[in-house]
């Protein structure tokens, strides 16, 4: 890579006055910030300082992209406090150059301006930045463990005050070009056609102007409270109460970053900058801070992935599709297909339910438009995308249809063999089952090698993991499609082979046939599911999920996986009374919770114990052994899925599918690399104690066993 062509100094082709820094990383799809870039952007700025320039303008050259940030695979090598404080203080050191440069400096953004970029434009004097959708500037750093330390936590609150900074900041949020306006983030916003030439307008006009520290000056009450010392408590106080109820204190970086502002609000800059540097230091070296960006890894690697081991296979273009049966699923499915531009025609058996189908895809995008993430033009023109029929018109034009109907085997074959006789012969049939099998399926299409699973979680719009699951017959190029249609529609597809639950529900269910057996014990509904909430950190309970799901398709599905998996599968014996209890969960607000009517959560339904046949519970068990009957037996399982049964190819897979699919809490890595940070041994062990006292479901399976007999990782095998 030519460093010097990466990051160039020319001037403007008109105005001689003014200078352009040229940003476009040869070889690269996005500019990022590493040390041999830093060290060229350093050399420039010494050559400005010295120059006739009157002022100067930052610019990329890329498309879509300003600054993606620091080159996080740098990062990742950095292992000590030493060696962040070294490439931190030097970020430092460059952005204080840029704001002490003695002619105005002027950004003009298009595209993402994410983390370090951010920072590099806060150092500027003047900021300006397209309309356009791609043009989002933020600092999302505490997803990765660590905070804003190029002087993000220091200048963004002196910019835009201490409310919309901390919202920033704290939540690692990106905002679109329009907020970035109102709240003083940027100075102006145009069409992407004329930033340039608005840009060179503003470094002429700041040439008369001088340079400027723009600070923040609240204007509406609210805010002039909010900036005074008595506000600034509150605003610190509610903001660490939020944090708290969010991250649960398992995340420590917004707690640093929220510390750091705190500390460094109104000090000088020198002060500042320096406690901004040690408290990046502190938050990078955290094993969190490393378990998430390997998560980010995964799901940077996944955009270079194609699903499938030829990389001669391309995947066809998918323009158009339909989706059987339009209910919440299928109105979701449409949803996010035609949110990707996709032309999607709904097909159900009568037109109520097909107004539910675009129902639900309208509300989706209503909600967008009532917190002003779109207006009502875009949600007409996403809309007009959506069709639906009765009946299989336009049919032989789809490149792909998706079945989300009933789960029942038979329906699903007739429809399937119908459906593909209305189809042109190449067309690509998927299946949404989350548990039957996609190989028994096939059977019902005249050309198998055309079918495949396509499997989305609850609620589509929001979850974000894809499982692509394969059939005995299917083929390369459809997988393919399917991965890639999955990532457009801005999906993490995972890519497993067919088998009972396919790769997420069959790691989840021993998790919530244990959660049945404690309850049996005598363990309470809330110990735990707050266990393995505030203290393990999943998302949900055991319980919580349940209901969720619902009651009675948990009870199936425990007997589809006996049926299954055979007699090494125990059904606990409260399924019998969940079955006869006509608890169905949040569906029919009377679950092991009480639901309102909008569906919220509320406190535990205590008669559900005398209900299930129980005595009052009496919570006999300690919080270490909750989580490990669990978790351990989730472990268990993931070692037959991916080592003898290869459900999966790797752990890579299994971490991703459970982290995107299930919650699994990112700050432990994922299921696999927290797995390995026990080791194999302690687990095997647990589970043979376990094993003893409770039966042969904790019995360690021989993959588990073969791993700790050689003192082996899921990761090193």
């Amino acid at each position: 890579m030519s460093i010097q062509e990466s990051v160039r100094l020319v001037p403007h082709e008109k105005f001689n006055e003014v200078a352009l820094i040229e940003w476009d990383l040869i070889g690269e799809s996005v500019n990022k910030l590493n040390t041999p870039i830093m060290t060229r952007f350093k050399e420039i700025l010494e050559e400005l300082s010295k120059s006739s320039y009157k002022a100067v303008v930052l610019i990329s050259r890329k498309k879509n992209i300003f600054m993606a940030g620091a080159d996080i695979d740098e990062i990742k090598t950095l292992k000590t406090a030493d060696e962040f404080k070294e490439k931190v203080s030097m970020g430092q050191q460059i952005m204080n150059m840029v704001e002490d440069l003695p002619i105005p400096v002027v950004a003009a953004v298009h595209g993402a301006c994410m983390g370090g970029g951010c920072e590099l434009i806060l150092a500027c004097d003047y900021r300006v930045c397209s309309d356009d959708k791609s043009t989002r500037i933020g600092l999302p750093e505490v997803k990765l463990g660590i905070i804003p330390g190029f002087g993000g936590c220091v200048r963004l609150p002196r910019v835009v005050g201490l409310q919309a900074s901390l919202d920033i900041i704290l939540a690692g949020k990106a905002v679109n070009a329009k907020k970035a306006q109102k709240i003083g983030l940027v100075d102006k916003v145009v069409h992407e056609a004329i930033l340039e030439e608005q840009a060179i307008k503003m470094a002429i006009d700041a040439i008369q102007k001088g340079k400027r520290k723009k600070k923040f000056k609240p204007q509406k009450l609210q805010d002039k409270f909010l900036e005074s010392f008595v506000g600034q408590k509150v605003v610190f106080d509610q903001a660490k109460k939020t944090v708290m109820k969010q991250t649960k204190g398992h995340y420590p970086a917004p707690l640093k970053a929220l510390e750091t502002v705190q500390k460094t609000y109104g000090k000088n800059r020198s002060e500042a900058l320096e406690t901004e540097c040690l408290n990046f230091c502190e938050a990078a070296v955290t094993d969190v801070s490393k378990n998430l960006i390997t998560v980010f890894n995964l799901m940077e690697a996944v955009k270079k992935q194609t699903g499938v081991s030829d990389s001669s296979v391309e995947p066809r273009k998918v323009e158009h599709m339909a989706v059987l049966g339009a209910g919440t699923m299928g109105g979701g499915v449409a949803y996010i297909a035609a949110n990707a531009g996709i032309d999607v025609r709904l097909k159900d058996l009568n037109h109520e339910a097909l107004g539910k189908g675009f129902e639900a895809a309208r509300s989706i995008w209503e909600k967008k438009v009532k917190r002003r993430r779109m207006d009502k033009y875009e949600l007409g023109r996403k809309m007009s995308l959506i069709n639906g029929g009765t009946d299989y018109s336009g049919f032989k034009k789809m490149d792909l249809v998706v079945e989300a109907i009933v789960e029942d085997m038979e329906i699903k074959k007739k429809v399937i063999a119908e459906t593909a006789s209305e189809c042109n012969e190449n067309t690509i049939i998927a299946t949404n089952t989350s548990s039957l099998s996609v190989t028994e399926m096939a059977k019902g299409h005249p050309n198998p090698e055309l079918f495949v699973g396509m499997h989305f979680f609850n609620p589509v719009d929001k979850m974000p993991l894809v499982e692509v699951i394969r059939g005995e017959k299917t083929k390369d190029e459809v997988v393919a499609t399917i991965f890639d249609v999955s990532k457009k529609m801005g999906k993490i597809p995972v890519v497993v082979k067919d088998g009972p639950g396919f790769l997420v529900n069959r790691l989840l269910f021993p998790w919530l046939s244990e959660a049945m057996f404690m309850l049996g014990e005598g363990m309470s509904v809330e110990k735990v599911d707050r266990y393995f909430t505030h203290t393990f950190g999943m998302p949900m309970g055991p319980f919580h999920l349940m209901d969720e799901i619902g009651i009675d398709v948990c009870v199936k599905v425990i007997k589809i996986f006996r049926d299954s998996l055979g007699s090494r599968i125990e059904i606990p014996a409260v399924v019998e009374g969940m079955k006869d209890s006509n608890r169905l969960g949040k569906k029919n607000r009377k679950g092991f919770y009480h639901w309102d009517e909008k569906g919220k959560k509320q406190d535990v339904d205590q008669s559900v114990y005398a209900d299930l046949g129980l005595a009052n519970p009496t919570d006999p068990l300690d919080e270490k052994e909750v989580i490990q009957r669990g978790i351990f037996r989730i472990i268990n399982e993931a070692a037959l899925v991916l080592l003898e049964e290869n459900i999966v190819a790797t752990p890579q897979e299994v971490d991703l599918g459970m982290i995107m699919g299930a919650g699994f809490p990112p700050f432990r890595g994922g299921l696999l690399r927290y797995a390995d940070s026990l080791g194999s041994q302690y687990i095997a062990d647990e589970l043979e104690v376990y094993n003893n006292k409770y039966g042969e479901r904790f019995k360690p399976m021989t993959p588990l066993r073969n791993m700790a007999k050689t003192q082996r990782t899921f990761y090193n095998q």
